[in-house]
This record gives structure tokens, sequence and C-alpha cells, in this order.
């Protein structure tokens, strides 16, 4: 399948009259090479593709092909609608058509959007229709109420001797009856008025995503605060709880973290001088502080960048978009940025020590390493996902060439997924997706909350990926052979998605052909 990016890169040269073989010459590689680049079996970055860039005299941001490709991944689950299971679609030809024709492209998903949306409303009202027990309810009342109010006004009309009492009283019932139907129907009519259902292109989840990523998930200016607010501290390396608490002080009329138990458990929280009998409480607990330190201090930038954010369009998203971008400046104020790389380069990204290093949890530090993202001082690029047991990704933040899912469940054969069978140990994995790329996944299963008997602790899998060209930059690389002939794990996408041939783990019939 091509991709957005060589087949940019194969019309500029053809428009331009050039052979492969001159590119390539002036860029340094074989072309050979430089053919697999144009087909989308490799991908570029770095110095490569400002030397691609130059040599067809492009922007390098033009041949950034993220966009293009989360759209086609789209298009391709587009294929999956039952609508459409008529047509015979081309799958192959979906790059092509984002590439060549964008707008097409971009009105193909907004339509389905729009139609998934309608399918979704229908569907809710029909649900509510034939399973609201207010309707029942309502609806046996009202056809009760009609009985009475029939069979009084039969006596009244067939039985002429009755006398002024009975009279009196029937004709009573009857207006009883006749306020009690109206007031049932003003209910019902109530009912419908406030069940209408909202209509949204995309969930504000997407929208999240689409915010994320545009933004390559690195936020400057936060940084950039987050630095200043350091120094103010005199933060040389880990930031205590009493520093934070003073610092909230400062900047927040709000009450600090209370120190009597029965109201902290209220709140959710430990008091500082709770003893902590789960590891994870008190990174938790100084997260928190962090971010409601970070919510006081930056409050007029982030809602300066959520302003500016045209991805964000919902309301709900917009206030999603805050907590995002809070908890954000909270890791740029635990972790910052040039001491943290350094250490994370240092330790080879080992999450356990990163952890001890930084007084952190597991998930804390995933996070953090995803945003190592700043022109010229880049991380090894990471991917990032959170799924629970039942397989919803609460969290996700994807690569060049391993998308996330955009409705339901990714591969079962994830590593994220296989780390429920054995909790607590760091799983690693070297998996290949159809297309020939490799990846490697570590995931680990974490807990969030205090177990109980009444109310055990919930259990997520979080997993950064990268691709496997950088494997050996890491520490969950070694000892793993990353030959291009090594055996590695075949996982896909979805199953929507994955032209993987009997598959036992396959949970939908796939719409991409074997």
């Amino acid at each position: 399948m091509e991709s957005g990016f060589g087949l940019k890169i194969r019309e500029r040269r053809k428009s331009l009259g050039l052979t492969q073989a001159a590119v390539a010459q002036d860029v340094g590689i074989s072309t050979s090479y430089f053919n697999l680049i144009e087909r989308g079996k490799r991908t570029i970055g770095g110095a490569l593709l400002i030397r691609i860039a130059r040599a067809l005299d492009l922007d390098p941001a033009t041949l950034d092909d993220d966009a293009e490709r989360r759209m086609a991944n789209e298009l391709t689950e587009v294929a999956a609608d039952p609508l459409l299971s008529a047509i015979d679609l081309d799958h192959t030809a979906v790059p092509a058509l984002v590439g060549r024709h964008p707008g097409w492209a971009r009105a193909l998903a907004l339509l389905h959007r729009e139609c998934r949306d309608r399918g979704e409303i229908i569907t809710a009202l029909s649900d509510r229709l034939g399973q609201d027990p207010f309707l029942s309810d309502i609806v046996h009342r009202m056809l009760t109420t009609i009985a009475g109010i029939r069979s009084t006004a039969e006596i009244l009309d067939s039985v002429d001797d009755l006398d002024a009492t009975q009279s009196r009283r029937f004709r009573s019932n009857l207006a009883a009856e006749s306020t009690r139907l109206s007031d049932a129907a003003q209910a019902l009519a109530d009912f419908f008025d406030r069940a209408e259902a909202p209509k949204q292109s995309i969930t504000p989840g997407e929208e999240i995503d689409d915010f994320i990523i545009g933004h390559n998930n690195h936020f400057p200016t936060l940084e950039e605060a987050a630095a200043r607010l350091r120094a103010r501290l005199g933060a040389r390396h880990t930031i205590d709880d009493a520093t934070l608490l003073a610092a909230l002080e400062k900047v927040s009329a709000a009450p600090p973290v209370p120190s009597d138990p029965a109201k902290a458990r209220r709140l959710g929280r430990s008091p500082p001088e709770a003893p902590h009998h789960h590891p994870h409480t008190a990174s938790a607990r100084r997260f928190d502080l962090a971010r409601r330190v970070m919510s006081a201090s930056l409050r007029g930038e982030i809602q300066d960048i959520i302003a500016s954010a045209p991805q964000l369009a919902s309301p709900e998203a917009r206030r999603r978009g805050e907590s995002v971008l809070t908890s954000y400046a909270a890791a740029a104020l635990l972790f910052p940025y040039e001491p943290f790389l350094e250490d994370a380069e240092t330790l080879r990204y080992d999450i356990g020590l990163l952890q001890g290093t930084y007084a952190a949890s597991h998930e804390q530090i995933c996070q953090r390493l995803v945003s190592l993202r700043r022109s010229g001082a880049e991380g090894v690029p990471f991917a990032m996902i959170r799924v629970d047991p039942a397989g919803n990704l609460s969290k996700r933040f994807p690569l060049p060439r391993l998308p996330m899912p955009r409705h339901g469940a990714a591969c079962s054969l994830w590593a994220a997924y296989q780390a429920f069978q054995t909790p607590g140990p760091i799983i690693r994995q070297l998996a290949e997706l159809p297309a020939g790329d490799r990846f490697l996944f570590v995931a680990r299963v974490v807990r969030k909350g205090v177990d109980s008997f009444s109310r055990p602790a919930r259990q997520l899998s979080v997993a950064i990926v990268c691709n496997a060209q950088y494997a050996d930059r890491i520490v969950y690389g070694d000892g793993l052979d990353l030959s291009g002939q090594a055996r590695a794990a075949p996982v896909g996408v979805s199953c929507r998605v994955c032209p993987r041939g009997g598959c036992q783990h396959r949970a939908e019939d796939p719409i991409v052909p074997a």
C-alpha cells in the first residue's frame, strides 16, 4: 500500500522530470532504497527527509504525511460499514485517493461520520422507545386513564335515570381522569423534548486525539512556563510535597490537601502524614498537587491554547483539553525536559530506573517519554496506549505506520493486552504488522486506586511502542534478534483492517482481502 509521503515524492519528482536514479544520487542513497521510499515501504525523517525535500525543492513540512495516513486509516474503516458491503471497494486505492484528491477524501469521511451519527441517534431513540421504563409506565398509565374515561362516559351516555348525586360524582370522576390524562400527555411531551439527541461529527475523544497529534504531543509554551516556575521554586531535580503545597498557597485560593484522614478519603487523596500502603499513592498525590499548581498558575496560557485549537469544536472536547494540558504542564513541572531527556538517554529508557529517579509512577514516566518531541532535542519517538481488560483504549498516541483504531479495540495480540495474563512484570514484544513494519512493545499492568474488598482497584495496561530501528537505544531491546530475518509476533491494527488469514484470534471478518 502506497503512503502519502511516498506519493508526494513520486508526483513531485515526475513533475520536475527527474529520474529515481538522479534524485537518489543527489541525496546520497541507492536507487533501490529510494524506490522503496516512493512506494511507502520505508519511512524517512531527520536529515534524509531534509535532503530529499531540498532535492525536490519542497518544504520538508509538506512531506509529513501523518494527517494523510490517519485519513487513509479512517477511509479504510469506512469500507467496513455494512452499508457498503455489496460494493467491491479496492482498499489499495485509498492512499492514492487521499494523496491526489484530499478534498474528496475529507468529504467522504465527513459524510460517513454524519451517516454514523444519524444511525447512532436513531438507535439510541429506538432503544429508549423500546426499553425506557418511564415510557412503559406512562403509556400504561395513559391507557388505564383512557379506559376509566371511556367507562365513565359510557355510563353517563347510556344511563338515563341517574340521580343528581350520582351524576355529579361521575362527572367529577370524568374531570379528574381527564386531568390525569392531560398531565400524563404533558409529561410524555416533556420527555421527548428532553430526549432530543445531540449531533456531532466526531466524539470529544476523537477531537482530543486530533488536537494532541496536531501538536505532536509537545507544547513549548507550557514547557517554558514550567521551567520558569521550577526556577522560582529553586528546584534542582525532584520537587517534594512541601514545596508544591507552598507553591499552591501562593498561586491559588484553594485550600491545600487536608490533613484530616476522613476528609482526605472523601476527596480521594491521602493526607501528608498518612502511611502509603500502596506504592503509587505518593506519586499520584504529588502529581495531583502539581496539577493544581499548574492549573492556577497557567490558566491563561492553557485557555489560549484551547481557544486557538480548531480541532476542539465541542464544549466537552474543550473541557477535556484543559484537563489534558493541565496534566501535561504538571508533568513538565515534575519532570523537566532537558534533565529528564538526559536521564532517559543515560538510563536507556529504563522505566523502572526513571521511576526511582523521579519518584514517579510507571504511567507518569511513560506519558512523559511520549512528549519528548522538541525539535532538535527529540528522544526516542514512542507511541503510547492505555487499555482496560475489556479492550477499550482510554489513552492513545500513534506513530507513523502504527495507526490506532478509531473505533473499538486494537489487535488482541498486542502486548498491551497480553500483559493482563501476567500482571506486574514488564512484557516486551517484537511485533510485525502486515505491511512488514516492526515495532517493539513494552507493556505493564498498573493498578489505579486503593484495593479493597468492596471496591477492587482498577487494572489498566500501559504500553509504549517504538519502531524496531530504535530498539538498540532502549534497554528493552537488549538480547533481541533485531535482524530482518528474526521472527516477530504477527499482529495487526484491528480485525476489521487486518488481512492476515487463519488468525484464531480474529473477532470480526476483515474488509481487506487476504
